[in-house]
């Protein structure tokens, strides 16, 4: 199946997609002419608002079988674990780290994409749509005669363990471990798995991800846009007794009910779509002389606040990749940001912290909270033969940064269980090395004997 599925290439592109059962669906010369093709339906689709700058409007045109206003009302239902509420808990400023979240087993009870939504932290409000969320899905069955939408936010989502068989209203996407999907405000999709899956959702209200800007690196780099996959055009006409839409508004969810599926668009062209990204295309630019690079330049995707350079969130990766500096410290750095940085890994072996960070679990470092490599990853690399050598393979880290100082859910901090009470300790036995006798010339400037 997965091989079967035909993408459009690019990034922020016009595309056009019309499903091959029905040539000629797309109407030519307008958007929405008085009768459709094949008595289809005109819908837009509005990322953006109508006046935003062309070089920033986002929206697209759905020429669908029914509308999707014909559905009956929306019904509160439960949050379960899933929640964009910030001050349910005091602050806490420590290092944090997770051990790999839970994933419910399908002979205890069967959990679907949207159940299965547990939020770690974040920081905002969807109402004023300023902020972020960071959340975990582990479930192990598939959503059934049921779809979901964010109307508050674009989700970045990050498989770990399980692909995922994702339907949307453009078409089909298949996304694996160590590829991406994005799917963006209000865009209704639906998750299907093949066992137990898990993995990691960033939430931005703000507005939509874009490829950072690469300055002197040139025009080439980092995550070329042709490496971006846009589903096309492919329908059902599918007739159910109960077909339930979930949509989160305002922090919240809600279900209303319809008879019908909601795939039912048979052609749209816009910019405005749904895209998934193989992390493995990313072309790396690191240190080749001296110094440990900022991780800035292994930026995926940034969603911009309205400061000049600074992140609502940013999605860096961490892949393989050639570390050749001399005479340097080549793990990164102590460090103090001003930043707020989650972290998740995909599979593999962190190179600051070789233990203890599992695939499927994370870190939170937040603003102003120190954090670095462990004793013995600082010993080590101290003390290493500094030859080129090929680190992170087989790895796959990431982090979600933030602008936003996040606070962590009472699930995040207690009653997930899975918090490592003991993280702190991986620093404890860090020492002095402090040689008061060293003078300018000599060749090393401490003791690390």
């Amino acid at each position: 199946m997965a091989d079967k599925l035909k993408y459009l290439s690019g990034f922020g592109n016009d595309f056009a997609s019309e499903d091959p059962r029905c040539p000629g669906s797309l109407p030519q010369g307008q958007n929405n002419p008085q009768v459709c093709p094949y008595g289809l339906y005109a819908e837009q689709l509005s990322g953006t608002a109508f006046t935003a700058p062309r070089e920033y409007n986002q929206r697209s045109w759905l020429y669908r079988i029914r509308p999707s206003v014909l559905h009956r009302p929306f019904q509160k239902i439960p949050q379960g674990e899933f929640s964009n509420n910030w001050d349910e808990d005091y602050p806490n400023p420590n290092q944090l780290r997770w051990h790999p979240f839970e994933i419910p087993k399908l002979s205890d009870v069967k959990v679907d994409f949207v159940e299965g939504l547990g939020s770690i932290c974040g920081a905002g409000d969807a109402k004023t749509r300023h902020g972020v969320g960071i959340h975990i899905y582990a479930c192990n069955g598939s959503m059934e005669n049921k779809c979901f939408y964010n109307s508050d936010a674009d989700m970045l989502i990050v498989p770990q363990q399980g692909s995922l068989h994702i339907t949307t209203e453009f078409g089909k996407m298949y996304v694996a471990p160590n590829e991406i999907c994005v799917i963006q405000q209000g865009i209704r999709f639906s998750v299907a798995v093949d066992g137990e899956t898990r993995g990691y959702i960033l939430e931005v209200f703000d507005g939509h991800f874009t490829l950072p800007n690469l300055g002197p690196i040139g025009a080439n780099g980092l995550a070329n846009p042709r490496d971006f996959l846009t589903p096309s055009a492919c329908f059902e006409d599918r007739l159910v007794e109960e077909y339930t839409v979930v949509s989160k508004f305002q922090g919240r969810l809600f279900a209303a009910k319809q008879d019908h599926s909601p795939f039912d668009v048979v052609a749209w062209h816009g910019n405005y779509a749904p895209y998934k990204y193989d992390l493995s295309n990313f072309m790396v630019i690191n240190a080749v002389a001296f110094d440990h690079v900022d991780p800035s330049v292994f930026t995926v995707l940034t969603c911009q606040s309205n400061k000049l350079g600074v992140a609502i969130a940013d999605f860096v990766i961490f892949p393989p990749r050639w570390s050749v500096q001399e005479h340097t410290f080549r793990p990164p750095y102590y460090h103090r940001n001003c930043m707020s940085e989650f972290m998740g890994l995909i599979c593999g072996n962190y190179e600051a912290k070789e233990e203890g960070f599992q695939p499927g679990g994370g870190s939170l470092h937040s603003m102003m909270t120190p954090h670095g490599p462990d004793h013995e990853c600082f010993e080590k690399a101290s003390k290493a033969d500094l030859k080129p050598q090929k680190i992170a393979e087989g790895t796959m880290a990431f982090m979600f940064e933030s602008s936003m100082s996040m606070a962590v859910t009472k699930w995040g901090n207690d009653t997930c269980l899975k918090v490592d009470h003991d993280y702190y300790k991986c620093w404890q036995t860090l020492r002095s090395h402090f040689n008061p006798d060293w003078k300018p010339g000599q060749a090393e400037g401490c003791d690390l004997q």
